[in-house]
């Protein structure tokens, strides 16, 4: 349903960060809308469906990606996954953690490629 119907609007919507990243199999390109916060020095993304995800998955292997985040496209690289407690520091306060229920642990951290 996401990949159907979700994504593809949030993406025509403009609002969403959206992540290009490479299909470790196919080769081909996918976009995929995220909740993406920036940290200091590069991004932090919440793994909502855990890190067996295909996009985690790609962006794992492909080493990177590009994020176009408020009007703008960043290059990512040095993808890793890292816990909660790292993730929360990483953080301002002023972002919401995730609710507790839904079990997360694991984040995906990504640093800025320098121009």
């Amino acid at each position: 349903m996401n990949k159907r119907v979700f994504n593809p609007r949030a993406i025509a919507g403009g609002r969403w960060p959206v992540l290009t990243h490479v299909g470790r199999v196919s080769g081909r390109t996918y976009r995929t809308p995220l909740d993406a916060h920036s940290v200091d020095g590069g991004y932090l993304f919440v793994l909502v469906y855990g890190s067996g995800s295909d996009w985690v998955q790609n962006v794992l292997a492909a080493g990177g990606a590009r994020l176009r985040i408020e009007g703008r496209e960043v290059d990512l690289a040095a993808p890793r996954l890292v816990g909660e407690a790292e993730a929360f520091r990483s953080l301002s306060d002023d972002v919401a953690r995730p609710p507790r229920l839904l079990r997360i642990t694991e984040f995906l951290r990504m640093d800025l490629v320098a121009d």
